[in-house]
């Protein structure tokens, strides 16, 4: 199989619809071979900040001289950064490889019932375990890609669990409370295995020490080691008070497993001084003057980090900034324009290439009446014509994109790569 052959099976696995459970997984994991037993996995999951913890957790034990397995989704642009080993993704003939290995494991069992063919999300879990394996990986990253009690990635049998937060996210998958939300997030929590959480809501945090306690698995909070004062949490290169949060969360971590992978203070401290992980609050120089920021903040939760940022960013510049906003999801798309309504002096609105983007008309109406600024429908095409360039803004502006993830690996794919990648397609449908 070449490239396209392989994208093109790939993005009929799609067809089939997500599927929210483990079974399917556990048996392709055992055709395999087992593969995500081969090697140490800390198992990450929460509402936010799964991406930004497993990016410093990286770069902590990179320093120490381990080879890292980091699997994340969705991806921004290409489809083989979800797959990484020292933060180099997987390449196209590697891509084309996983797949041809693991293809007749998912046939045999579409044959034998043909109901249960792999996923799409499933196909490519399978292709990072083995990736791992390959790679002789000292430690996987593994991110959960929703909830926790029945994702994929839930077969890994870990060496630690994380929990970063919890909110009101995917409602429709994961329950309407905080506590039954962290409950599903709690269900990658095993017997006898640490568990590190961040700074949760008191719901949540008692639903998940419940199911710690169940398991015998020792809980270790970010808020009791660190306390409340987030002043007195670790500095990132990462901008906003919750990525100190991430961490002191990150860090929390390592001291966990320090025993069995050792990190200096020196190791941590440059980590986090030069963590990498694109569109949280990026930053590009533009003509002109103008700065372009991307920030993936995608719901309830998302958005008040973002209102901080943004806070923040207005005291710096002293000038309201241009907002691009688009989203999946009606409540999702509310939080973020309430926020932008109170900071921008103009609102452009995009609809992400993805079924669940939120309509133009609906985004409109969630506009808060009392918006003084103009509002514009636009395209990315149009916004951002040509790599690096912006067609948004006068000198000096401030422009911020911000909303749904694969809205940001759009603009990303325009502004940043001088030849589109076309993979959007390959993004995840939940």
């Amino acid at each position: 199989m070449d490239y396209a052959s392989t994208k093109a099976y790939l993005h009929g696995l799609q067809s089939t619809g997500a599927k929210y459970g483990i079974d399917h997984m556990r048996q392709l994991a055992a055709r395999l071979g087992h593969p995500e037993r081969a090697y140490p996995v800390i198992h990450v999951a929460g509402t936010n900040g799964k991406g930004s913890v497993c990016a410093m957790l990286d770069a902590m034990y990179q320093r120490m001289g381990l080879t890292v397995g980091l699997y994340t989704s969705p991806h921004l642009v290409f489809l083989g950064e979800r797959v990484q080993v020292n933060r180099q993704p997987l390449s196209p003939e590697e891509l084309c490889r996983y797949v041809e290995l693991v293809r007749p494991h998912a046939e045999a069992m579409a044959k034998a019932d043909p109901i249960n063919i792999p996923s799409y999300f499933e196909f490519m879990t399978a292709a990072a375990f083995l990736r791992f394996k390959d790679a002789k990986v000292d430690l996987a990253l593994i991110e959960v890609g929703l909830g926790g009690r029945l994702d994929a990635t839930n077969v890994v049998q870990p060496q630690l669990c994380i929990i970063t937060s919890i909110g009101f996210d995917h409602m429709d998958f994961l329950g309407d409370t905080l506590g039954k939300i962290a409950m599903e997030k709690a269900g990658i929590i095993k017997p006898g295995v640490p568990v590190v959480i961040g700074r949760l809501p008191p719901e949540a945090e008692v639903a998940i020490r419940a199911v710690a306690k169940e398991h015998r698995a020792p809980v270790h909070s970010v808020r009791e080691v660190f306390g409340e004062n987030i002043e007195n949490y670790p500095n990132t290169r990462l901008a906003g008070s919750h990525q100190r949060v991430n961490a002191a969360t990150a860090t929390l971590a390592t001291r966990v497993l320090q025993k069995q992978f050792p990190v200096t203070d020196a190791a941590l401290e440059s980590a986090l001084a030069e963590v990498d992980w694109p569109a949280r609050w990026q930053k590009f120089s533009l003509t002109d003057g103008r700065t372009l920021i991307l920030d993936a903040s995608h719901n309830l939760e998302g958005a008040l980090t973002l209102d901080e940022n943004l806070t923040a960013l207005r005291r710096e510049t002293a000038r309201a900034p241009i907002m691009i906003i688009g989203a999946l999801g009606e409540h999702r798309a509310k939080a973020l324009l309430d926020v932008a309504a109170c900071h921008a002096r103009e609102i452009i609105l995009l609809q992400p290439n993805q079924p669940r983007a939120t309509s133009f008309e609906v985004l409109e109406k969630l506009i808060p009446t009392n918006f003084a600024g103009k509002v514009h429908r636009g395209k990315v095409a149009e916004a951002f014509p040509k790599p690096g360039e912006c067609a948004l803004g006068q000198s000096g502006d401030t422009i911020v994109a911000t909303g749904s993830i694969y809205l940001l690996g759009e603009i990303l794919e325009r502004f940043a790569h001088p030849a589109p990648a076309g993979e959007g397609a390959l993004q995840d449908r939940l």
